[in-house]
């Protein structure tokens, strides 16, 4: 069975190329800008703006399923139009669609947010997965809808990026402490999306970490775990800055987790 993942050169689309390699399916992945290096895949070039390359890819890819780990950041044609244009086509193929999105659809209002929660996004970026879900959803309504929150591993994460150029000094800036979410690694969080590809599932699921910890407190734990001066880390409140965002998003993923194999660890087992 072939398994497409859209965005598979980058951070999460690696590890779900990797994973989805090594269970044995026959595994193709797109790339905006240049593919990985490695046997695991065929690489397909897509921009996601384009339906006719969109429709191209998965009319000849014929794929079982098609996971969208893309990241468009705040694009609107590729994060909100290119998602719900890649769910038309989907559909229009009869594949399983499992599509990633980000706890930036909500405003940090309640806190606490659970699968029933509405998006009620502040950031371009947060309305555009937000836009994306409630398109999917009308499209797809078999879809799987899977938040996720920071998304942590090795070095090519870009998390674990900036708190190695903080602590070595190569990049100004700080790490706050009121800005709180749920890391997860990636290396479960794939593994759970790939299992979620193979079930009955739809609607939202919740793919967070166990644990809520602050952005200063995560670049701590990832120092330590990298052999970094965590005391070199500059520390300041979000709350004091023009930054737009939510600064305290805790997704609950208790519901989810309860139907998977797949253990998602929190942050204090996992660095």
């Amino acid at each position: 069975m072939t398994v497409l993942v859209v965005g598979g050169s980058g951070f999460l689309g690696t590890e779900l190329v990797r994973q989805a390699s090594v269970a044995g399916h026959s595994v193709a992945a797109t790339f905006a800008t240049r593919p990985c290096d490695g046997p695991e895949a065929t690489w397909h070039r897509v921009d996601l703006r384009d339906g006719d390359r969109v429709d191209e890819i998965v009319a000849s890819l014929a794929p079982c399923v098609v996971i969208n780990a893309s990241s468009g950041s705040a694009n609107w044609a590729v994060t909100a139009e290119g998602s719900v244009r890649l769910a038309m086509t989907a559909a229009k193929y009869d594949c399983r669609l499992v599509h990633v999105s980000s706890d930036a659809v909500f405003s940090g209002t309640r806190v606490h947010y659970d699968e029933s929660c509405r998006p009620d996004p502040v950031t371009p970026y947060g309305a555009a997965k937000a836009a994306a879900e409630t398109g999917i959803r009308l499209l797809a309504p078999d879809a799987v809808i899977a938040r996720t929150s920071l998304i942590i591993g090795g070095i090519q994460s870009e998390h674990v990026r900036l708190v190695h150029d903080l602590a070595t000094g190569s990049r100004s800036g700080a790490l706050f402490t009121d800005d709180v979410r749920c890391p997860v690694h990636a290396d479960d969080l794939a593994a759970a999306l790939l299992e979620l590809a193979f079930t009955d599932a739809c609607g939202v699921h919740h793919l967070a970490g166990a644990d809520a910890v602050s952005r200063h407190r995560l670049g701590v734990l990832i120092a330590q775990r990298d052999g970094l001066d965590a005391s070199r880390l500059p520390e300041g409140l979000r709350a004091t800055t023009t930054l737009s965002g939510a600064l305290d998003v805790r997704l609950d993923s208790r519901a989810t987790q309860a139907k998977l194999r797949t253990r998602l660890r929190g942050v204090h087992e996992f660095l």
